[in-house]
């Protein structure tokens, strides 16, 4: 099944020069760039990238909750709240805010199964959970604990659709029709039988 996936490469990443890598590492594994562009996302357009729905802020604002709880950060004390949508809506906008920082390599992928390809090679969310091998494994350097002491989001280098419907929603959002291209690699002939 063919399918497109939206990768961002965030301001981590692009500062600390190792976009180049990255892309190869797709690239690598048989995923094709589609669409690529360097954006400096402002506050309207970030706002967007992030769901907005209170199951969305109730999810993220518990893994929050949990892990200021298993690193014994005070909640009322890092966050000023123990509402759970509430902590949502705070990261949130520390995700907006840091992804606003800098410019952003917005880069489409098709592929077969792209979305769950991509997910597998960027590896888990908080980077000290992500295995060696995987993207955010070999080069993020930040934690969940680091991130709640300081009150910002998580520096993770990328953010990947998590689903098909996902992928469609924030490729239409980061990227017009007229920017992505439809063109054969050489190894795709391979697979046509």
């Amino acid at each position: 099944m063919i399918q497109k996936s939206l990768v961002l490469m965030k301001p981590d990443a692009v500062k600390r020069g190792i976009v180049g890598e990255i892309l190869h590492r797709f690239e690598r594994s048989g995923l094709k760039m589609v669409g690529a562009k360097l954006v400096h996302a402002d506050q309207a357009l970030a706002g967007k990238h992030y769901p907005n729905s209170d199951e969305w802020k109730m999810k993220v604002g518990q893994r929050t909750i949990d892990d200021c709880e298993k690193y014994g950060i005070d909640l009322m004390e890092n966050m000023g709240t123990t509402d759970p949508v509430r902590v949502g809506e705070i990261v949130k906008q520390w995700n907006v805010d840091f992804l606003t920082s800098g410019p952003v390599l917005a880069v489409v992928f098709e592929g077969v199964n792209a979305v769950e390809r991509v997910r597998a090679l960027v590896g888990e969310t908080v980077p000290v959970k992500a295995m060696p091998g995987t993207i955010r494994g070999d080069f993020s350097l930040d934690s969940a604990i680091a991130a709640n002491r300081r009150k910002r989001t998580i520096f993770n280098l990328i953010h990947a659709s998590g689903s098909e419907e996902e992928a469609e929603i924030e490729i239409k959002l980061w990227f017009k029709e007229n920017e992505l291209f439809s063109y054969r690699r050489v190894h795709e002939d391979l697979y046509m039988y």
